[in-house]
């Protein structure tokens, strides 16, 4: 792939690690039990309805409370690259979106606030401003909701409102613009989130061979790319999962990801597990034995949700390894492999939630010719690699002056 360098002042990014879900179309078993998304799965695979093709991705949804302005999304992406919107001022946003990673973290688990490994692998930004939900288990609704999460979670920013809006006072420069962006005088941290994701917002990629092909440049694809496109819609059955524009029907599966050997391996990460187990509010017993990652259960409390994750987007794939909610594949070849296999690794190891496990999921007998084409296809999604360089941190400065702090004493 190309890469493609932003001037400063241009921008992009999102959220889309990949879940290549090949989720078996023919598939017509007893629906009792299963999920909403496995049911309109299983009514696709059984010709009752189909799943939304895949579609060119339109320009983002902007929100009407946070219009886009040239001077809110350059003082975004000041913030997105500032570490000083965190709770140690050195974990900012782009700490775990970098864009020479895919505006992501290229290893399994995410980095975590100093001293800490995070528990999730961290999704790209790119495109994240099409997505309704955030986050593996959907627990963001907006890009929004997204940043301040992300800036005040304990094994992420670990950030504090007061702290942050008393940093950025102390910079003139944020003054000046939170002032001509937003017309306060102080900067306030709701604003901090608003003016990132107008900047996110930006982060898109609407250019890629399979756009230009699904907008009529029928040479856009190759032969092997349409034979991969022929499989996914068809016998490898992905489309049931990742279909229309965004490629995800943003619905929560099972689809048999394995525990990552980490958990049981690493101290931190067996620390942080342990630690988002109680803020999630598990049970005693669920904190103590627990081995894997519960996924939408967090949020649902539903014992049929255990190892459910949302169907994560597929475009912008080929920067964005490793794969899957807790990175255990490092490459689309082991993916591939993955669901060919019916949602097994090679070892035979699959998810430690077997009875939550989508019946959808199953051996799709792909060839390596098929596996190879298909592989070119999913490569079709993403287009030239998006590259910025990082703005220079505007200093800090007194709030006052001596002169300024002595009037005002000797006025008392």
């Amino acid at each position: 792939m190309k890469k493609m360098k932003f001037a400063p002042t241009m921008v992009a990014a999102a959220v889309a690690t990949v879940l290549v879900a090949g989720c078996n179309a023919q598939a017509t078993k007893d629906q009792a039990g299963m999920s909403a998304g496995d049911k309109a799965m299983a009514a696709a695979g059984a010709g009752t309805s189909g799943p939304p093709p895949l579609a060119p991705l339109g320009p983002p949804p902007i929100p009407p409370d946070n219009q886009q302005t040239p001077e809110k999304i350059e003082l975004g992406k000041l913030l997105f690259f500032d570490p000083r919107i965190g709770g140690d001022a050195s974990t900012g946003c782009s700490t775990c979106h970098e864009p020479e990673q895919g505006w992501a973290w290229a290893e399994d688990f995410s980095r975590g606030y100093p001293g800490t490994v995070h528990w999730r692998n961290s999704q790209t930004v790119v495109n994240s401003a099409y997505f309704p939900r955030q986050f593996w288990a959907g627990s963001a609704s907006s890009n929004e909701s997204q940043a301040r999460s992300a800036a005040k979670g304990g094994v992420a920013g670990n950030g504090e409102d007061d702290i942050m809006e008393a940093r950025l006072a102390l910079i003139p420069e944020y003054r000046a613009r939170f002032k001509k962006v937003f017309g306060t005088d102080y900067p306030h941290i709701f604003d901090v989130w608003r003016a990132i994701s107008s900047f996110e917002r930006t982060l898109v990629q609407r250019d890629t061979p399979l756009d230009k092909y699904l907008l009529g440049d029928k040479t856009a694809l190759s032969e092997e790319q349409l034979r991969g496109k022929a499989l996914f819609e068809g016998k490898a059955g992905c489309i049931q999962c990742h279909n229309g524009a965004i490629t995800s029907d943003q619905n929560f599966y099972n689809i048999g990801v394995p525990p990552n050997k980490r958990w049981e391996e690493d101290g931190l990460a067996q620390i942080t597990f342990r630690f988002e187990q109680y803020a999630k509010g598990q049970t005693e017993e669920g904190y103590r034995t627990a081995k894997s990652d519960w996924g939408f259960y967090y949020r649902s409390k539903n014992p049929g949700d255990k190892g459910k994750f949302r169907t994560a987007p597929l475009r912008y794939l080929a920067y964005t390894a490793p794969y899957m909610h807790n990175g255990v594949f490092y490459t689309l070849e082991e993916v591939v492999d993955f669901y060919d296999r019916g949602g097994f690794d090679e070892e035979g190891r699959t998810t430690l939630f077997p009875e939550t496990k989508s019946p959808l999921i199953k051996p799709l007998g792909l060839t390596d010719d098929e596996k190879a084409d298909l592989i070119a296809f999913l490569e079709s999604m993403s287009g030239e690699e998006i590259l910025m360089e990082k703005p220079e941190q505007p200093p800090y400065a007194p709030l006052f002056t001596k002169a300024e702090l002595k009037a005002a004493q000797e006025a008392k």
